[in-house]
């Protein structure tokens, strides 16, 4: 087996959430711990000071790990003992990172940009990005 293959198909899970069939790859709660060489009551602990840290449960109330908590998992390991930052800090990093993820996803693509434009309306399109910009840097501060 290699370091993240899932040991096993996880039961049915009990909540609607948890259906969804892209929910992909889970690993138990061992399984993730010993791929980032951590305890399993770090990353139980973790989950109690990271509110975008939930994990799947089983019917058992077993936790299960998909690719998107464990890429999570790394971010918080890498904030926390590479990058020396105290849980707090971390937080809040994750935080900003959350905020800028959504205020991006609220810009429209240049490609979206009917053509051709006159000039004005090109102007005025750029003006109307700039402010979303400005928005999105002033609400990180």
């Amino acid at each position: 087996m290699t370091a993240f293959e899932p040991s096993y198909t996880a039961p049915e899970p009990k909540n609607t959430e948890r259906d969804a069939p892209e929910r992909g790859k889970t690993y138990r709660i061992g399984e993730v711990a010993e791929t980032l060489n951590l305890k399993s009551y770090v990353l139980r602990f973790w989950e109690s000071e990271f509110p975008q840290l939930v994990p799947l449960r089983t019917e058992k109330g077993q936790r299960l790990y998909t690719e998107g908590h464990v890429a999570l998992l790394r971010r918080i390991q890498t904030l926390l003992h590479e990058q020396g930052m105290t849980i707090d800090g971390a937080r809040r990093v994750l935080e900003h990172e959350e905020n800028s993820r959504a205020g991006l996803a609220n810009l429209v693509p240049l490609t979206a940009v009917p053509a051709p434009l006159s000039q004005g309306e090109l102007l005025q399109h750029f003006v109307e990005e700039l402010e979303v910009l400005k928005q999105l840097l002033l609400s990180d501060s």
